[in-house]
């Protein structure tokens, strides 16, 4: 026997669709990147199956999102059954829909060159229509109606956040990886801080076989003229970029500290700035020593 609607737990289901050209792929990347495990026109009679292998899944996979169009002729009556199913079986799906103005459609898709799913031998404006009247019943049910003619990418990513995102899922994740010159600039970084400035704890000798996690260390680097307010600016910069960020829909960001022969004052620095970002609200932050152990 099916458990009542809402009963339940340990898993959401959202169904997103709405107009072509609407956003609908937007969406999903950003409801995977929020964790939700997105799945594109899968069929509509395995959809409640995958639905319940989820929710065995023992807490792998606690969110599902379907993402569903008008590719399928029965459209509305398949999404419609969807629904109904997955409510009988004790979930309860929200419903996004995405729409657009017929102007706004209309560049959009004249942008990139491609033809309407719904226009056949017609115009452009015919297959809009016609998809527009088609979803009517399911715009009027939906929970949430977006209309993105006016949106950005990065404001429809910050809508769907704010919707469908965790506290976890919506933080900035900020990686600090510490290095050294001589091995090389890491690739991935998207900010580098030289703090070959300092002077290097390597010359003194009952530093040298220490490294930057030692307290000694720490303490010599962290005490040296320039490295305290060097740190009080440079955390305020982060602060500016990662709101920026935060606004560009940018969530992840790795930030490379380098000296030397990241051993001593890379370290060190790194340490002490992600424990200053890992006191702020709405950051995520992970320490990486890359060379640390390679002389």
């Amino acid at each position: 026997m099916n458990a009542p609607a809402g009963e339940k737990s340990g898993i959401e289901v959202a169904v997103v669709t709405g107009l072509s050209g609407a956003g609908r792929s937007t969406a999903a990347k950003c409801l995977e990147d929020l964790g939700w495990f997105v799945v594109d026109n899968l069929p509509p009679e395995l959809i409640a199956t995958m639905v319940e292998l989820g929710a065995q899944a023992r807490g792998a996979i606690t969110r599902v999102a379907v993402v569903m169009d008008v590719r399928s002729r029965a459209f509305t009556e398949d999404l419609a059954a969807v629904i109904k199913d997955l409510d009988a079986r004790g979930y309860k799906p929200r419903v996004l829909f995405l729409e657009a103005t017929d102007e706004v459609l209309i560049r959009r898709f004249e942008s990139v060159r491609r033809g309407h799913p719904l226009q056949a031998d017609g115009r452009l404006a015919d297959g809009i229509e016609a998809e527009r009247v088609l979803l009517t019943p399911l715009r009027e049910e939906a929970d949430l109606v977006l209309d993105t003619s006016a949106l950005s990418v990065h404001q429809l990513r910050a809508k769907i956040e704010d919707t469908f995102g965790t506290e976890s899922a919506t933080r900035t994740r900020v990686t600090v990886l510490s290095f050294g010159y001589k091995y090389g600039l890491p690739m991935d970084s998207d900010l580098v801080m030289d703090v070959r400035f300092l002077p290097n704890p390597f010359w003194i000798p009952e530093l040298r076989e220490q490294t930057g996690l030692d307290g000694d260390v720490r303490n010599y680097v962290l005490s040296q003229e320039g490295a305290e307010e060097f740190l009080d600016r440079y955390h305020e910069l982060l602060r500016l970029i990662g709101a920026g960020y935060r606004r560009e829909g940018k969530r992840y960001l790795t930030l490379a500290v380098g000296c030397t022969g990241g051993k001593h004052r890379s370290v060190a620095i790194s340490e002490e700035l992600a424990s200053r970002l890992a006191a702020e609200d709405g950051v995520a932050v992970k320490v990486v020593h890359r060379d640390l152990g390679r002389e």
